[in-house]
């Protein structure tokens, strides 16, 4: 069966795998595997058990050696990722990093809880780069390593004191009744 590479309504559910997407062990990179196999030889079925253990086709196969052949083993190295390079570098993103460490208040915010408006805000005061609310959201979880927090809810009204003395007096009172 050819290598299938496709993708489904959703994003996240992209596959490509030589049983049809059902596998679901993630499958060497070429640049681990490819200049091992692609010296050997491969003629109609012989060593597809094998591959098939380790988990790439025989179609691979035959185009990591059609690589190799044309460029040699540089051809077959992994290449840097496309797409358009982010807005912060590293330095900045550690900029933003010490200045979100400082907390919401030491920026002027009245309570010391972080949005998204207001990281978009200190990126723009410490970098001068403009972020919308999606990239803030990709810099927090994805190059800072942090993950939503939401605070816990509690009533203005709620009294420490009472609620302590209503455990100690009243619930007994209760839990006996029963």
């Amino acid at each position: 069966m050819p290598c299938a590479s496709s993708t489904s309504e959703h994003p996240k559910d992209t596959f490509s795998s030589c049983s049809g997407g059902t596998d679901p062990a993630p499958h060497p990179s070429p640049p681990l595997l490819a200049p091992q196999v692609a010296k050997g030889p491969l003629r109609a079925g012989r060593g597809e058990p094998a591959l098939r253990a380790v988990g790439v086709c025989a179609e691979s196969v035959r185009r990591w050696r059609r690589v190799w052949e044309e460029g040699g083993a540089p051809a077959l190295r992994r290449r840097p990722a496309t797409g358009r390079p982010p807005k912060l570098n590293n330095a900045q993103v550690e900029i933003v990093r010490a200045a979100l460490e400082r907390g919401a208040q030491a920026h002027g915010f009245e309570a010391d809880l972080w949005t998204l408006e207001r990281v978009g805000a200190v990126v723009e005061r410490v970098t001068g780069v403009s972020l919308s609310r999606a990239s803030v959201w990709r810099l927090l979880t994805g190059r800072l390593g942090w993950s939503l927090q939401r605070p816990e809810r509690r009533a203005v009204e709620r009294d420490e004191s009472e609620i302590a003395r209503w455990i100690t007096h009243e619930w007994p009172r209760i839990k006996r009744g029963r």
